[in-house]
């Protein structure tokens, strides 16, 4: 049955919020489909509409993005009420995709309203257009960091009369390098505003940005904080073992498998996306879409919406897609590369099972090398069973010897082993991601590859640093003997 039906369910009911909520948010939230608020709705909402700074932590799919942008509609609705001019609310999310999400969801939520205005303001898109949007007083802001600190430093933009900031994925705007802009976001609005943070996780920069951002009297919520596992009821996952060199074969063995289902293929750089991507659509003649950072904002919003309304399809993408995306019925999220961390793993698989009573698969493809990361997830509070490979991997080398005759090709397999490698540069668990001990050969057969490119690893220095830094990497080696691979 399902949970939005069940009158046993002890979920609050939203028309509880009756004294509350506007008449139309509520007709709106019903017309959406939803009766009953989750545990993350249930806790914030009431705290969030008396006006108090928020800040929750609750797993991904927890239904978050209803939490902030009711009392951000309300908090119009009052201003409105009392006849002031002006953008009231904004929201700021870590990716054009997540904005573009939220703000869809925003526009079936004031759908009853014919006096509310909202702007979508993201990288990849008219600045000019958006100035123009912008200068006309929106009430809603949904934008991404860096986007909307260019246009708060010109005259067009007012927002002396915001009155509500919403913070969503506050971990991730750190990861993306947008910690400089939303300090100069939040130095700017107004004091006197309510401010509510939403994430998946904290860490000392989010504790630090609450601080800043935050009266001192903050309600913390944390719906997770009991439970004694990290990810959601309904998830079924595990991780599977294989041999480095025949890591490609077994993908295709597994999308053979998950062919009538929708599935996400988690890379760890765009190259890698990139190859795989060209390989099985052209080589091996398999649905499948791709995206990453590097792609236009144009072709990024495409793929999204072809995924969206598919049925059954593979995605093949970087963490990009990782965070926030409310796609319905992902059936299968595969880690063909694995994350960098226990938080990076729960962002991942948080793509599906998403919502009350939905369910959903997730595996991750690890090395013989990498198997201690299984353990180091367990310390986390998440529990994966382990599946067994399968004997009979179909022999891919005549459809690679084939795709390797292009030159194209070769140089594309050659940039996606040296993106693999690279993205090792950045990965705190050295112990288990150890490029010293790792069989580069095996890497680079995986990828096609009969010798091993040359390729610039530096051991401990993140890509931002390598830059900056190589020449005295060159200057240490003579003496500290740093290992470096060619």
């Amino acid at each position: 049955m399902d949970n939005l039906e069940d009158d046993t369910n002890p979920r609050t009911k939203f028309k509880t919020l009756k004294d509350k909520v506007s008449s139309a948010t509520l007709e709106a939230i019903k017309d959406m489909g939803f009766k009953k608020m989750t545990d993350i709705q249930a806790e914030v909402l009431p705290e969030a509409l008396d006006g108090f700074d928020v800040v929750a932590t609750a797993k991904t799919g927890s239904g978050k993005t209803l939490a902030f942008l009711i009392p951000s509609v309300e908090v119009v609705i009052k201003c409105l009420g009392k006849h002031m001019a002006g953008t009231f609310s904004i929201i700021v999310s870590p990716t054009r995709e997540l904005a573009i999400q939220t703000y869809t969801v925003l526009q079936d939520l004031i759908a009853h309203y014919d006096n509310i205005t909202s702007a979508l303001i993201i990288g990849g898109e008219s600045r000019k257009k958006q100035s123009a949007e912008l200068s006309s007083g929106v009430h809603i802001v949904v934008a991404t960091p860096g986007r909307l600190f260019d246009h708060m430093r010109t005259k067009e933009f007012d927002y002396s009369k915001t009155c509500c900031l919403v913070l969503d994925e506050a971990d991730k705007i750190f990861q993306y390098g947008f910690e400089e802009d939303l300090k100069q976001i939040i130095s700017r609005l107004p004091k006197d505003r309510q401010t509510m943070l939403f994430s998946a996780t904290l860490s000392e920069r989010t504790e630090a940005l609450i601080k800043s951002a935050m009266k001192e009297k903050v309600h913390n919520i944390n719906t997770d904080e009991d439970n004694l596992i990290a990810t959601v009821e309904g998830l079924k996952q595990g991780y599977a073992v294989c041999e480095t060199e025949y890591r490609l074969w077994w993908l295709h063995k597994l999308m053979k498998k998950t062919k009538n289902y929708k599935v996400m293929v988690f890379f760890s750089s765009c190259k890698s996306v990139e190859f795989h991507h060209e390989f099985f659509s052209k080589y091996c003649q398999e649905s499948v879409l791709c995206i990453h950072g590097k792609m236009s904002q144009a072709d990024r919003t495409d793929v999204i919406s072809n995924f969206y309304n598919a049925e059954n399809v593979t995605l093949f993408c970087t963490d990009l897609a990782a965070r926030g995306l409310d796609i319905p019925s992902v059936d299968w999220i595969v880690q063909f590369d694995p994350p960098s961390d226990a938080n990076e793993y729960i962002h991942r698989v948080g793509r599906t099972a998403r919502g009350m009573g939905a369910e959903g698969n997730a595996v991750m493809l690890l090395r013989p090398d990498e198997i201690d990361f299984v353990n180091y997830l367990k310390e986390s509070k998440i529990y994966l069973d382990k599946y067994e490979s399968w004997n009979k991997l179909a022999n891919l080398q005549p459809k690679l010897d084939a795709a390797m005759s292009n030159p194209h090709f070769q140089q594309l397999a050659v940039e996606a082993f040296q993106g693999y490698m690279r993205a090792f540069e950045v990965k705190k668990l050295k112990h288990i991601f150890n490029l010293i001990s790792m069989d580069v050969d095996a890497v680079a057969r995986s990828f096609g590859l009969k010798n091993r490119p040359d390729v610039d690893i530096r051991i401990g220095f993140s890509k931002k640093h390598r830059p900056r830094k190589r020449m005295a990497a060159m200057l240490a080696e003579k003496s500290t003997g740093e290992k470096r691979f060619k």
